[in-house]
């Protein structure tokens, strides 16, 4: 199963002090968006579509396992990970899911995920 890809970043961002705000957190991504939008140009006419899908946490947010991280496991490309924080969120959420022999299965365009094979109506599954 293949998990993510990693790239070296073109500078660190300090996210040390993230505002409470989910909206504030998104003003300053368009602030960073801005400073790339030439190469997200370049290659939108090479017919290289990019887009950004933002999700900003904090530490400690971060570490509560979301239904989203799911799916970053097989999709997800992080562009800045210090320390590898995030990526051993998501190996320890792949390991989990190979475990339980958790699948994705596709119907048409969409997903959904089997979490475990041998679910039994009522059983809690925690990831």
């Amino acid at each position: 199963m293949k998990t993510y890809q990693i790239y070296e970043p073109i500078q660190e961002l300090n996210l040390q002090d993230l505002p409470k705000s989910r909206f504030r957190r998104h003003d300053l991504f368009e602030e960073a968006e801005k400073a790339v939008e030439p190469m997200v140009e370049e290659l939108w006419s090479k017919g290289l579509y990019v887009d950004f899908s933002p999700i900003i946490l904090d530490v400690e947010e971060a570490k509560r396992h979301r239904p989203i991280y799911l799916d970053m496991v097989v999709d997800a490309v992080i562009v800045f990970d210090k320390g590898d924080f995030f990526k051993k969120i998501l190996d320890e959420i792949a390991a989990r899911l190979r475990e339980l022999g958790a699948e994705r299965k596709r119907v048409g365009k969409l997903w959904y995920w089997v979490l475990k094979k041998e679910y039994k109506p009522g059983e809690v599954i925690e990831i």
